[in-house]
């Protein structure tokens, strides 16, 4: 990505850390242990996707608020000389008992935010093996190495950890025992240095599954069959089989089983891709939530660029109205495919074509659009969620996907890893799930499964319903940048529904704007919440815009006389961004990261 003139005005100075530069390698990650270690694997010879692992497998442990391994991921990569990105696909599906009668018949009308119930087949451990046996070049034992050393003999606990665990004290207290024994030590949650010697069990126990084989790829591939077949599936589905409290205040038993561990493999898929002002932008498919950048994008560039600066009172109007169409298809049409074919499947090439694109753009009108406008798909009716104000239980035990309130408080939400390396290997993956407020802690494991199932609907209507087999519809969103097929960034953010809204802002102002991924990351930034939020209670707010107050007073005011129901929250407060970049002439090499949050960190050289 090169340097440009700035063509938007007032870009943040000082910035409150350096757009790195170098030649050698670049990890941006949303912890400094995590950057710190996939710089180490990149110091010793290995590559992007060595690294990139090594640095995911740490994030189990020092952000455990955050993602785990019994999480899901997805991830970009785009290899040296390949021509294209690939989607790393560790999203796993519902189990087969997860069918909507059952869970209509546990008196429910929402998959719950917190409980076995809403644990989709962990597939972010299994991603990473994949990603490192087929791109990777260094041994499992060896990239292992950092987090086996953290995990034996201490690692540092940051203090959003112990304010996660205090904020469900009681929950663990009353119901989530195993949990309590795990992370309150005399009823106060752990602080300082902290060893978890059951999951570096369970990591050295994969290892040994692959100390036979020939190959580094059989290596891999038996502590792959391990993972799917071993203790992790045993312990884990006995564990969630017995009733217990969900974020419904009521107690209901799991129905993962170790036979859906066993049929579940992460794998590729192509990427689906955009062109914005010359540039290639790939995201996954529409089983995610990424093709709303793809779609905002494209309406977005029908305006003048002096029409799109975020930090302006026309900008941010602009890119709030096109998110809000962007989101209004995600949750008419948006789900994971039917893999028999006989069910319509996402309309992807008319959402993403210029005609359409032309359409939803003459929607954007001076004022804010009232509700969701879903477009028209000839011969079918968009799916309307259901939109609820508030949540249907507010004493509720458990929580969704801890997010960031229209509060501005900052309660946790997932992590993020880029990593670019000498060679031209970009790596942009974003883990999550598998949160120590996800379901009860598993003792013979040191981890709890994820929640990633409330992304589902319980209504059969629904492209995104929940069905047995199927993967619910994520918010993990990272993202690549390729020019004539070249990958020259990698970027990414913590989010849930926000991932993408914020990744718009730093796209507008890089390459529309001409600032330094570092500017961008540093700016003040806004989102919409006017659509059905995509974890327990799934609200919405209408006409909701949540707005740093670090944007310019005439701007938040001129948005609030447009209609918009504007809230304003802390200056620092929206997203944790990072990126890296490659020059494809000359092979310069950048990375930031954000400042919120005071964990994310840059390194290279």
């Amino acid at each position: 990505m090169t340097e440009s003139s700035s063509v938007f005005p007032n870009p943040p100075a000082p910035l409150t850390r350096p757009d790195l530069r170098g030649s050698f390698g670049m990890c941006a990650t949303t912890h400094w242990l995590a950057s710190s270690c996939g710089q180490a694997v990149l110091e010793r010879g290995g590559n992007a996707f060595d690294a990139a692992v090594a640095a995911g497998f740490v994030l189990h442990l020092v952000e455990p608020h955050l993602n785990g391994p019994g999480g899901d991921l997805c991830g970009l990569v785009a290899v040296a000389g390949a021509g294209s990105a690939e989607v790393l696909v560790g999203q796993g599906p519902a189990p087969a008992g997860a069918s909507i009668a059952h869970y209509r018949g546990e008196g429910l009308d929402l998959v719950p935010g917190a409980g076995g119930l809403a644990a989709a087949v962990p597939a972010a451990v299994d991603a990473w093996l994949l990603m490192l046996r087929d791109h990777g070049t260094l041994e499992l034992a060896d990239v292992w190495a950092y987090v086996l050393d953290y995990a034996e003999h201490g690692y540092p606990l940051v203090d959003r950890v112990g304010a996660t665990v205090g904020s469900v004290r009681e929950l663990f207290e009353r119901h989530w025992t195993t949990s309590a024994d795990f992370w309150l030590v005399d009823g106060r949650p752990r602080t300082g240095t902290m060893t978890n010697p059951a999951y570096a069990a369970v990591l050295r126990g994969l290892l040994e599954a692959g100390a036979g084989a020939s190959s580094r790829e059989e290596r891999i591939d038996a502590a792959r069959e391990s993972w799917a077949t071993g203790v992790v599936p045993r312990a884990a589905c006995a564990l969630l089989a017995t009733p217990h409290r969900h974020s419904d205040g009521r107690d209901h038993a799991g129905v993962i089983t170790p036979a859906d561990f066993a049929a579940s493999r992460a794998r590729w898929e192509p990427a689906t891709t955009a062109t914005f002002r010359g540039w290639t932008v790939a995201k996954t498919g529409p089983w995610g939530s990424g093709p709303v950048l793809l779609q905002a994008l494209k309406v977005l560039e029908g305006f003048d660029d002096d029409e799109l600066d975020p930090q302006t009172e026309l900008g941010a109007h602009h890119l709030v109205e096109a998110l809000k169409l962007a989101l209004a298809d995600r949750d008419a049409w948006y789900g994971d495919p039917d893999p028999d074919g006989d069910e319509p499947g996402v309309p992807m090439e008319l959402l993403l074509s210029e005609a359409y694109a032309t359409q939803r753009r003459a929607l954007v009108g001076e004022r804010a659009s009232d509700g969701p406008q879903p477009g028209e798909v000839p011969g079918r009716e968009p799916y309307l969620a259901p939109l609820r104000e508030e949540s249907p239980d507010p004493a509720a035990e458990g929580v969704g996907e801890p997010t960031v309130s229209t509060a501005g408080e900052t309660k946790g939400d997932t992590c993020h890893v880029d990593v670019v390396d000498r060679w031209g290997n970009l790596v942009s993956v974003t883990p999550s799930g598998g949160w120590l407020q996800s379901s009860p802690h598993v003792p013979e494991l040191g981890f709890c499964l994820g929640s990633r199932l409330q992304m589902t609907w319980l209504d059969e209507a629904s492209p995104s319903a929940l069905r047995p087999g199927r993967r619910p519809r994520t918010t993990l969103s990272p993202t690549l940048l390729l020019r004539d097929g070249v990958g020259v960034s990698a970027l990414g953010t913590p989010g849930g529904d926000q991932q993408d809204q914020w990744q718009l802002s730093y796209l507008l102002r890089v390459l529309v704007g001409g600032w330094t991924p570092q500017q961008a990351i540093d700016a003040p930034t806004l989102h919409t919440t006017a659509m059905a939020g995509s974890f327990w209670p799934r609200t919405w707010t209408p006409r909701g815009v949540v707005a740093e107050d670090r944007l310019p007073a005439e701007v938040l005011d001129g948005l609030a006389a447009r209609g918009h129901a504007v809230s304003v929250v802390g200056g620092w407060t929206l997203g944790r961004l990072s990126s890296v970049t490659r020059d494809p002439g000359s092979g310069a090499l950048s990375a930031a990261a954000n400042p919120r949050g005071e964990q994310g960190y840059a390194v290279g050289r």
